[in-house]
């Protein structure tokens, strides 16, 4: 049997040590991500909102409150929905200027997916009622919203996301056809 000299013991003492810092590594893939909490979905939001109807695209920043289980807007969105109803440009404008800021909220339950770590939302949006101004008139606009997939807030950048479409238009009781559906996409917000 051969016998060990210091050098030689010290380094297969390093080689072992070495390898067991290695193997523990593997452990952590990534960055350390704490787990997502339902505390941190409330709060004010600002993100790039993007509104497609048929091939047009219109995209800004909104700004919205999250509550317990509802999305506000203090200033829904409603240029779309108004040039549905009213085609004259003019005319439409003058009736966005007349609503002014239109209120909208957003009916939610949450719960948390561990796996992903992320909240999902299934919104329950409610109808919208307007009315619309046109030539010394207003005309009982009821927009159905619906949702057509889940929203996250995502835990690992604290994001929120999430989408809804005006359905169906009805003025004065009868359905706007032919109507292309307007779609209200939300990819990224965060909190301000």
């Amino acid at each position: 049997m051969k016998k060990l000299t210091v050098p030689r013991f010290f380094m297969t003492v390093l080689m072992v040590l070495a390898g067991l810092t290695l193997f523990s590594c593997n452990d952590n893939d990534g960055p350390d991500i704490p787990p997502v909490k339902m505390e941190e979905l409330p709060g004010n939001y600002k993100g790039k909102l993007i509104i497609v109807q048929g091939t047009i695209k219109r995209e800004g920043i909104k700004e919205f409150k999250v509550k317990k289980d509802t999305i506000s807007f203090a200033e829904f969105p409603i240029g779309e929905i108004v040039k549905t109803v009213v085609k004259d440009p003019a005319k439409a404008e003058n009736a966005m200027k007349s609503l002014g800021k239109v209120k909208y909220d957003i009916k939610y339950a949450a719960v948390i997916n561990t796996a992903n770590n992320v909240i999902e939302l299934t919104l329950a949006p409610k109808t919208m009622e307007l009315q619309i101004p046109v030539d010394g008139v207003n005309k009982k606009t009821v927009v159905e919203f619906v949702s057509k997939q889940k929203g996250y807030y995502v835990g690992m950048d604290r994001t929120l996301r999430y989408a809804l479409t005006a359905d169906k238009i009805t003025v004065d009781g009868t359905v706007v056809t032919p109507y292309e559906v307007i779609d209200y996409n939300f990819p990224f917000c965060i909190k301000n």
